[in-house]
């Protein structure tokens, strides 16, 4: 059996803002994307155009990992939470700091970046969505 664990990330409206962030900031590349617009139908319960254009769902890729960012149904209630996080690893404390300042913007700092005894750089941020990143270096890079 072949298990794959994908961080998904739902949010109330700014999906298409959180992709377009994650490609300048990560610089994921989008894989597939689908509004519920472009989804079927239910003729008996009409959609306004601007719930057709929530994003029903999307794949982001940034390295070899897929992560997955969509819109709430319209009416269901986003419950934020620190209990999901994302962890970035990366080689060396430059490239930890240029995704630490970049995902910070319009943020809040949780763990100022700095040298930790597990990491050259680490640091916890939480980005302009509401999303809790850690920022990782692997050791002896």
């Amino acid at each position: 059996m072949t298990i794959q664990l994908n961080p998904f990330i739902l949010l109330d409206g700014n999906a298409q803002k959180a992709i377009e962030f994650y490609q300048e900031t990560l610089g994921a590349k989008l894989l597939f994307k689908q509004t519920v617009g472009e989804g079927p139908q239910n003729p008996d319960t009409p959609l306004s155009e601007e719930a057709k254009a929530r994003i029903a769902h999307s794949v982001l890729r940034v390295g070899e990992t897929d992560f997955y960012v969509a819109d709430l149904e319209e009416g269901q209630a986003l419950i934020p939470g620190n209990g999901i996080n994302i962890c970035i690893t990366v080689d060396n404390a430059v490239e930890a700091e240029q995704l630490y300042h970049l995902l910070k913007e319009g943020g809040q700092v949780d763990i100022e970046l700095a040298p930790a005894y597990f990491s050259p750089a680490f640091g916890m941020v939480t980005d302009k969505f509401g999303v809790a990143f850690q920022v990782f270096t692997k050791r002896g890079q």
